[in-house]
């Protein structure tokens, strides 16, 4: 498959490192708002990378949940791929990609489990199927074939009826960012590249060429 003269020209913004605030969630927030009014798809969806043992990293697309001072909070089970390297190193980093909006951020940062209270309060606000689906997975684990599933979940129906509480192996990550970058397609590929790093507990602001 040849896909050398795929091309597109990035025209629909511009990113001027002078004119933005001196915080990196005030940038976020206010984008994410944008890719939200603008009907982006899954506009929470973020893809987070994190190295296992051997040093190699691995890549998963997970949904945003909170976004405040403390950092970016996503759900999962603790015993996956993810939750095993991440345990060893606590480490990762994130991107957000708005496709219609020819934006991109990405985060690097500690990753820290929520605690059971805040993770309990999620959990409760979770669709019952989502809340049954998360007894019945054993994500990231090798199965025979679907039925596997269905058939968890059918126990884990029969056992808990409709008030499932939170399993011990599921719950909340916070990623508390270190860096920051904010991109934004341009013309001729001579993109704007914006990144915040946290240094000594101040946000540096500088721009990065394309």
């Amino acid at each position: 498959m040849d896909l050398r003269a795929l091309r597109k020209s990035y025209e629909l913004g511009e990113l001027d490192e002078a004119a933005l605030p001196g915080t990196p969630l005030a940038v976020f927030e206010k984008w994410l708002d944008e890719a939200i009014a603008a009907h982006v798809q899954e506009p929470t969806t973020m893809t987070v990378a994190t190295v296992g043992p051997s040093g190699a990293p691995s890549t998963r697309v997970v949904l945003l949940k909170q976004a405040d001072a403390r950092g970016l909070v996503f759900y999962t089970n603790y015993h996956s791929r993810k939750g095993r390297e991440l345990e060893q190193n606590p480490q990762a980093a994130a991107q957000f990609h708005w496709v219609e909006m020819e934006r991109v951020v990405r985060v690097e940062g500690l990753v820290e489990k929520l605690g059971a209270a805040e993770s309990d309060e999620y959990f409760a606000l979770r669709p019952l199927d989502s809340r049954i689906g998360a007894w019945a997975s054993p994500q990231s684990e090798v199965i025979p074939n679907r039925a596997v599933l269905l058939a968890n979940a059918a126990k884990a129906s029969a056992r808990h009826g409709l008030n499932p509480p939170r399993p011990e192996h599921w719950g909340g990550y916070l990623l508390v960012p270190r860096v920051w970058e904010f991109w934004q397609g341009r013309k001729s590929r001579l993109h704007d590249r914006v990144r915040y790093e946290l240094l000594e507990g101040q946000w540096r602001k500088e721009r990065l060429a394309p």
